[in-house]
């Protein structure tokens, strides 16, 4: 046991005493078992991270309790050397100069020169692929959307000066895409590689902004590993004054869930605000087409603080907003009601509102198949921790199986 993590329990106890509770009303506040507390604060039983949240939002500790459980990881410099490279295991990923290597639409024949007259069609296959993103697997639309990256970056070789800029701005869509699918499917090495190409790819054609949102998107594939510090980094840097509101404001919302990691509610609270006003601003909503980020979320902002509010230990708020929020999805967006309604049904549980959470869950864990997700996997692993607490409910009795069967590693 670690010096930090010995501490912790006299600290509970300190905090808990100075508070004025016994440990019994603790226990109930928490909806935690009062002889597991009373391990931990002997130091006999560790604490969970999900556990010291709570304390700290509870007790109002200002993330010292958390502190004491969760270290700083290491991966910064990892994430950025891996970030900058442009090659996915032994292949690389074509620049903007190299040939189209397949051309799965009929329209894409004759020559590359035409390839500005092909940008609305182009450009609708982007939107369905996104659409597609909703309701597919991502191991399996991966191989189309690698194609589909390279082909249009290709086409932009031949093309004439004036008009290549469009054409490889759009292949930095297509790249970013290809990105998140990655990370989907649980690759976080592919994710990194085609989000750099993102960034080459817009910069290349012309726009130092676009690019500057592939921070952003490799600030989430910190925050799924549990780099608080490199989250918060990333998302800083992609929130400088010359860029446009919305890169800043999803940026902002990207270093919000950086502190909630660490239970610093105050700086998360303030990065809430400023992505906020920063993406309500008129001019978040007058950029450029493809829509940066998501199309789903109607208020990206609303959501995102619901997501903090249970990392911030305060899960009965979270619920609230989480609730009326995912309301608000469209049911087609099935990958999207999946993301935030793990967390909405985490959020539940830890409140204390077991059957409710079972409901919640179990009707989201029937799309999984549908919509597998190496990224959503890591709260309902978190899901299935919660919920072993309550072994004596019937409802979650009767969830364990399909929750088993979401989280058994795939064959073949």
């Amino acid at each position: 046991m670690t010096s930090t993590t010995a501490r912790f329990g006299p600290e509970l106890r300190r905090l808990r005493q100075e508070a004025g509770l016994t440990l019994t009303e603790f226990s109930v506040a928490l909806n935690y078992d009062k002889g597991h507390l009373s391990k931990v604060e002997r130091g006999e039983r560790s604490a969970s991270p999900e556990l010291a949240r709570r304390c700290d939002a509870f007790l109002g500790a200002d993330g010292e309790l958390q502190r004491l459980v969760v270290h700083p990881d290491t991966h910064s410099d990892t994430t950025e050397a891996t970030a900058g490279s442009l090659w996915l295991g032994h292949r690389a990923v074509p620049a903007a100069g190299a040939p189209a290597l397949i051309d799965l639409d009929p329209q894409l024949g004759g020559q590359a020169t035409a390839a500005a007259s092909l940008l609305p069609s182009l450009r609708a296959q982007f939107d369905q692929l996104r659409m597609l993103g909703q309701t597919t697997a991502p191991k399996v639309l991966l191989p189309l959307l690698e194609t589909q990256t390279r082909t249009v970056a290709g086409l932009a070789t031949d093309t004439p000066f004036a008009t290549r800029a469009p054409v490889l701005l759009l292949a930095s869509r297509f790249a970013e895409f290809t990105g998140w699918m990655a990370q989907e499917a649980g690759d976080s090495g592919a994710a990194l590689g085609w989000t750099g190409e993102a960034s080459e790819l817009a910069r290349a054609g012309g726009d130092p902004y676009l690019g500057s949102y592939a921070l952003v998107r490799r600030a989430l594939v910190t925050l799924y590993s549990g780099d608080a510090a490199g989250t918060v980094a990333l998302a800083r840097r992609a929130q400088k004054g010359e860029l446009p509101p919305r890169i800043r404001g999803l940026a902002a919302q990207r270093e919000a869930q950086g502190h909630a990691l660490v239970g610093d509610e105050r700086a998360c609270l303030g990065s809430l605000d400023r992505a906020r006003e920063l993406l309500d601003s008129g001019d978040a909503h007058s950029g450029a087409e493809p829509v940066i980020g998501t199309t789903h979320v109607s208020d990206p902002a609303a959501m995102t603080t619901g997501w903090c509010l249970h990392d911030l230990g305060r899960p009965k708020a979270a619920a609230e907003v989480l609730d009326r929020e995912c309301r608000r999805l469209p049911p087609h967006a099935l990958r999207t009601r999946a993301r935030y309604g793990f967390r909405r049904s985490l959020a539940h549980a830890a409140s204390g509102e077991v059957e409710h959470a079972c409901s919640i869950a179990g009707e989201l864990l029937g799309v999984m198949p549908a919509v597998p997700s190496a990224t959503v996997n890591s709260d309902i692993r978190r899901l299935a921790r919660e919920l072993s607490r309550f072994r004596s409910s019937r409802a979650v009795r009767d969830l364990q199986p399909a929750l088993a069967r979401v989280l058994a590693p795939a064959h073949g």
